[in-house]
């Protein structure tokens, strides 16, 4: 794999590290390392995401959803129950094995809500941005009539 020199990066810029970091991540993850649970991310509107996480096989106690920070993270641990250590598999093709699947958010990116229906987790987000961060239109104002600074009326002067 082809490893990319972020240096130049870190030299010339001021305050974008988390950007930096983020790459680094990105690049330094081995994509057939992070296959499972698959997983689905879906804009649902101009500022609105949800992330479907297929996990057959849990149930919502095996499942956790946190938000650290500005990571969302899931993670699936299936408890071992006596009846399974009873039971004989021919064929086991549905994974319970543990997981964690880590999401980076951006800023003002917010989870509004988790549901677990039918073996997928669905995770809700919005992004909602300050007030005082939105772009507002600012009027400019007009005079009545136009001013000349630099003329004198003879009067006042003498």
């Amino acid at each position: 794999m082809t490893r990319f020199d972020l240096a130049p990066l870190y030299r010339a810029t001021v305050g974008f590290d988390q950007i930096a970091d983020m790459m680094d991540r990105v690049l330094a993850n081995d994509a057939g390392t992070q296959s499972y649970p698959p997983y689905n991310i879906e804009k649902t509107d101009d500022d609105a995401w949800r992330i479907s996480v297929a996990v057959a096989g849990f149930s919502d106690e095996d499942l956790n959803v946190e938000l650290r920070e500005n990571a969302l993270l899931i993670s699936g641990r299936k408890s071992e129950d006596a009846q399974a250590q009873d039971r004989t598999f021919l064929h086991r093709g549905i994974a319970t094995r543990a997981f964690e699947r880590r999401f980076t958010l951006a800023d003002h990116v917010r989870v509004t809500g988790a549901t677990h229906e039918n073996g997928m987790l669905h995770v809700d987000l919005v992004r909602e941005v300050p007030e005082a961060l939105k772009p507002r239109r600012i009027e400019i104002a007009k005079s009545d009539a136009p001013t000349s600074a630099g003329v004198l009326e003879a009067d006042k002067v003498n």
